[in-house]
C-alpha cells in the first residue's frame, strides 16, 4: 500500500470512528480529497485506492486535470470547485466541474447557470455561508440565505443541493460543535423547502468530528491525504 492509499484508509477510518460515535452510518458522510497544488500522479493513486470525488480551489489548475483524466479515459472521477470564484473564470467551472461549492452571489450563479453545457447535467451547487462572519472570507450571513436560495433554486442549469461553510479555527471541541450546529440547523431549513437538498460541505482535519457530530455530509481533507501543499506554482 503506497502512502496515499495509506493515508486514505487512516482518514476514512477517522471518518468512520467519528460517525459512530454519534450514532450515525459512515456511509452518510462522503470524503472530498482536496487536491489542489497536487500532481496528477497523487490524484491517480488516490484513485486507484478507490477515491472519486476531488476539490480544487484553482479554476485552470482543475481544468487541466480534469482534462488529463478525460484524456486518460478514467471514469467515474467527480470533480468539485472550491475555491472563490471571479465571474471572468465562471465558464471554465460551468463546462468542467460538476460541483461548486461557493455560490455567495446572484451573478455568479446566473453566469453559471447560463454557461452550462445543454449536454451536461445541471452543475450541483452550494451556496457558502461566513459562518464565522469573518471579514477576509468569502460566503452570505445566515440571514441572507433565504433570498439567495430561492434565486439560485430558480436558475435551469443548477442543481442547488445544499451549504458549506468554512468557519473559522477553534481549536476547543465544544465551540467547534456549536459553529458547525448553527450549519446544521440551516441545511435542516433549507431541506424543508428543496427536494434536492442533500450536502452539507463542513469539517476539515482539524474539526472533522465536532462537523460530523453536527450533521455535516461531506468533509474536505487535503494535507492528512496527499501530504504538506506547495505553492509554488500557483
Amino acid at each position: 500500500m503506497n502512502d496515499i492509499a495509506h493515508n486514505l484508509a487512516q482518514v476514512r477510518d477517522k471518518i468512520s470512528a467519528a460517525a459512530t460515535s454519534c450514532g450515525r452510518s459512515p456511509e452518510e458522510i462522503t470524503l472530498l480529497a482536496v487536491s489542489k497544488t497536487k500532481p496528477a500522479s497523487a490524484i491517480a493513486e488516490a484513485a486507484a485506492a478507490g477515491q472519486r470525488a476531488f476539490g480544487e480551489n484553482y479554476v485552470q489548475e482543475g481544468v487541466e486535470k480534469i482534462l488529463h483524466f478525460r484524456e486518460q479515459g478514467t471514469e467515474g472521477l467527480q470533480w468539485h470547485f472550491i475555491g472563490p470564484l471571479q465571474s471572468n473564470k465562471s465558464r471554465l467551472v460551468a463546462e468542467h466541474f460538476d460541483w461548486c461549492h461557493t455560490i455567495d452571489r446572484l451573478r455568479i450563479a446566473a453566469r453559471l447557470s447560463e454557461q452550462r453545457p445543454a449536454d451536461m447535467p445541471p452543475l450541483n451547487v452550494l451556496i457558502q455561508i461566513n459562518i464565522s462572519d469573518e471579514h477576509s472570507k468569502s460566503g452570505i450571513a445566515p440571514g441572507e440565505l433565504d433570498a439567495l436560495a430561492a434565486q439560485v433554486a430558480g436558475l435551469p442549469r443548477l442543481r442547488l443541493r445544499g451549504l458549506m461553510a468554512i468557519p473559522a479555527p477553534e481549536s476547543d471541541y465544544v465551540r467547534q460543535f456549536e459553529v458547525a450546529r448553527q450549519m446544521a440547523v440551516a441545511f435542516a431549513g433549507l431541506k424543508t423547502h428543496y427536494p434536492d437538498v442533500d450536502t452539507l460541505s463542513l469539517g476539515m482535519s482539524d474539526d472533522m468530528e465536532a462537523a460530523i457530530a453536527a450533521g455535516s455530509t461531506m468533509v474536505r481533507i487535503g494535507t492528512a491525504i496527499f501530504g504538506a501543499r506547495h505553492y509554488t506554482n500557483n
